[in-house]
């Protein structure tokens, strides 16, 4: 999911919240139609945090995302609009009574999924939201983190475990914060090795959570026992999760997650979505 728009192209990104046999919609008087709370990206944005941010601007609710659905693609004046959607679960109370009413969104609704197939004003969707009940029960989110870009092991005559973070990295570390907070990660696990601390550092300061530093997942430490112990807990948590380590060590992770590696560039995050240890979803943001 490209998080710019290309030329020509207006991204745009949102979610199709669900709770027990309800759908949110958002009703906007200026176009007199029904829709699932969405908007553009800002500058700058990644998609999933995006989705969230627009849900909360246009309902009142913080929402977590669960798997991704298929993109819609429709024209949009003399451009293209591309949106990406998620499954969404709010994150806290459901009430939208005390929602102020807007020019741009007029009325928010839970509405059963019957009446919801009729309400909706676009045949997309309604195809959208048929997929995102296809998916099934909530997942929760384990989210492989690649550690971001460090000062190289030839410029660094310290203790490896030490070597920091370059400016760039210290800024890709900023991005991936927003993009943990969409899935709603509420568990920090990392290597001890500095360079991937300071990678999470952004998103623990931000969201108040604390680090776990294992130095079972560092590259002088880490074993195939040490790196199945750390998925297996995170798999069974029942939590949404992330586990920052090194590029030696992903091969490990992903075997521990009985999955093909999935190669990854610095500070990237791969985002898989399971439910009882069984892979349902992935997708991956800022490679």
């Amino acid at each position: 999911m490209p998080s710019t728009s290309r030329p020509g192209e207006v991204r745009a990104a949102g979610a199709v919240v669900l709770r027990k046999g309800q759908v949110l919609l958002v009703h906007r008087p200026a176009y007199d139609d029904w829709s699932f709370p969405k908007g553009k990206l800002d500058r700058g944005e990644v998609a999933p945090a995006a989705a969230v941010r627009e849900v909360e601007e246009e309902t009142g609710l913080h929402i977590r995302l669960g798997v991704p659905l298929t993109s819609q693609s429709y024209p949009n004046g003399g451009r293209t609009k591309v949106v990406d959607y998620w499954v969404g679960r709010v994150a806290g109370a459901h009430d939208v009574s005390g929602y102020t009413v807007n020019e741009e969104i007029d009325e928010v609704a839970w509405v059963g999924v019957d009446k919801a197939e009729k309400r909706l004003s676009y045949r997309r969707d309604r195809e959208t939201l048929a997929e995102a009940l296809e998916t099934g029960k909530q997942t929760r989110a384990l989210v492989v983190l690649r550690h971001a870009r460090a000062r190289s092991r030839k410029a660094w005559h310290k203790n490896d475990r030490k070597r920091p973070l370059l400016t760039v990295g210290t800024d890709q570390a900023r991005a991936a914060a927003p993009v943990l907070g969409a899935f709603g990660v509420s568990r920090i696990v990392t290597s001890s090795s500095t360079r991937c601390v300071d990678t999470v550092a952004p998103y623990a300061e931000s969201s108040r959570r604390p680090v776990d530093c294992v130095d079972g997942l560092s590259e002088e430490d880490a074993t195939a026992t040490s790196v199945q112990a750390v998925v297996d807990e995170l798999l069974r948590s029942g939590e949404d999760a992330v586990i920052c380590t090194h590029r030696p060590v992903l091969a490990t992770v992903y075997d521990a997650i009985g999955i093909p590696t999935e190669h990854q560039s610095t500070g990237e995050l791969v985002v898989v979505h399971h439910r009882r240890g069984r892979v349902r979803a992935l997708e991956r943001h800022l490679g």
